[in-house]
């Protein structure tokens, strides 16, 4: 390339940076002018609370939820089940009368457990409940009989790796956060593995327990063992943790009878409302329609996928039409690492500079305390103002950090995101377990957690501007 023409495309590159960014920047005046073109929809959020809320449609998410989740159970990936739940949403969408309802193929992991059993047999036999963890490898037909080691922390298993050799690494590490707390379940194994351990039982991410293990999806790291593992239950965790401490020896006889399969072929599910005047741009709700092959799925992420359902159902009742398009997917493959959200951006990313706001629910339909939101300064102060339009129900605080495995892709590319908060205080009580079932549920908290993602949806869709990124 000449000289002079390389000057002038590199002129015109900069040229066209500046107006990307002067595009994106809003005065002072202009921000003010959005900040009360949104007090301008007080009425219609009023109307969308009233109908979710105390309206006819008070109680349909929990509803609609409730013979899905009796009916389907529960959703692991690869499974027949959520083959089930793709194709039941899909014929549910439709008979809701919302817009382009389709689904788009993506590949997800297929992992099966299979039969499996631990127990203690020494000092005194003891049947261990578990789960194993997702993507684990079984054990020999005979199981693992061997002597155990009890560690609070990875630091422990280092100082004492001479003795981790030949026996199964048993976890007891205290919950301090999921956020923490969840490095021994996804990284447990592999740490075991290094020191020559046979296999491994993580004291269950959880928060409390009634003598229930939780499972979740665990990563062998490249080049190192692949040994057996599952969850105990926090009790079983520190009984071992209590017998080690005196000296006694613990050996316990481990089998699983897990699986893994060739990635299958799976959906991840889409319907919309078509926006009347720039269709081509989207605001997505969301949330996950896979779950663990235990309980029903109905917290993790039943309640999530229902009430971003909900959105649409409510805006649609109402004759309402947004500017923009909102896009509702219930993604699969969720629980293995946002598979198939990872493939919905690839597929989608050319789109990207139409994105307006990405959406995702997958902390539980608890009461609800406000919203997460994740953008710049100038985007956080309207989604700000447009949370104050949930005064009539008091609910009005506006978060820093969304969160959602499945959006955290396009909020990477600068996307502004949200999510809902809600109280979680109990959320890890049920969190990959059999408890997390319908009884988990409440209809009123669900119906405020839909009233909130309803407005927010649909008032950034409305809106004549997209939010600044």
């Amino acid at each position: 390339m000449k000289p002079s023409v390389r000057t002038s495309v590199l002129m015109l590159y900069v040229l066209l940076i500046c107006v990307e960014i002067s595009s994106q920047n809003i005065s002072p005046r202009k921000l003010e002018q959005i900040k009360a073109e949104v007090a301008g929809y007080k009425d219609i959020a009023k109307s969308i609370i009233n109908h979710a809320v105390y309206g006819s449609a008070q109680n349909r998410s929990y509803e609609r939820l409730a013979l899905f989740v009796d009916t389907i159970g529960n959703r692991i990936s690869g499974s027949d089940n959520l083959q089930n739940a793709i194709k039941y949403m899909y014929k549910a969408l439709q008979d809701d009368k919302l817009q382009n309802v389709s689904v788009e193929a993506v590949k997800i992991p297929h992992w099966e457990r299979g039969k499996e059993s631990a127990m203690m047999v020494q000092p005194r036999r003891k049947n261990l409940a578990i789960l194993g963890l997702g993507g684990s490898v079984g054990t020999p037909a005979e199981g693992i009989t061997a002597e155990v080691i009890v560690v609070s922390s990875f630091d422990e298993l280092h100082r004492r790796a001479e003795e981790a050799k030949g026996k199964i690494v048993v976890y007891n590490q205290p919950f301090v956060s999921y956020g923490e707390t969840v490095q021994y379940r996804s990284r447990g194994a592999s740490e075991a593995a290094k020191v020559g351990a046979v296999a491994s039982l993580i004291r269950s991410i959880a928060s409390f327990s009634i003598n229930s293990p939780h499972t979740g999806w665990q990563y062998y790291e490249n080049g190192v063992q692949k040994i057996p593992t599952a969850c105990i239950t926090v009790e079983d965790a520190e009984l071992m943790a209590r017998l080690a401490s005196r000296g006694v020896k613990i050996v316990v006889n481990l089998y699983m009878g897990a699986v893994q399969h060739p990635d299958a072929d799976s959906f991840n599910t889409v319907a919309e409302i078509v926006g009347s005047k720039y269709p081509e741009q989207v605001v997505i709700v969301s949330g996950h329609l896979d779950s663990w092959d235990v309980g029903q799925g109905a917290m993790d992420d039943g309640g999530g996928a229902f009430i971003s359902w909900e959105a649409l159902s409510l805006i649609k009742d109402l004759g309402l039409r947004p500017k923009r398009t909102i896009r509702l997917v219930l993604w699969t493959g969720e629980e293995q690492g946002g598979v198939g959200a990872s493939q919905y951006y690839d597929m989608h990313k050319k789109d990207i500079s139409n994105m307006d706001l990405v959406m995702e629910a997958d902390s539980g339909t608890f009461m609800p305390l406000g919203m997460q939101f994740s953008g710049r300064p100038q985007a956080r102060a309207i989604m700000s103002d447009i949370m104050q339009l949930m005064e009539p129900i008091n609910i009005t605080k506006l978060y820093d950090n969304a969160d959602g495995t499945d959006i955290s892709f396009w909020m990477e590319a600068g996307v502004p995101g949200a999510s809902l908060l809600d109280d979680i205080s109990k959320y890890f009580w049920f969190h990959h377990s059999e408890g997390d079932t319908m009884t988990v549920q409440n209809p009123i908290w669900m119906n405020l957690c839909a009233a909130i993602w309803t407005v927010v949806a649909y008032v950034v869709a409305d809106l004549e501007e997209m939010l600044p990124r």
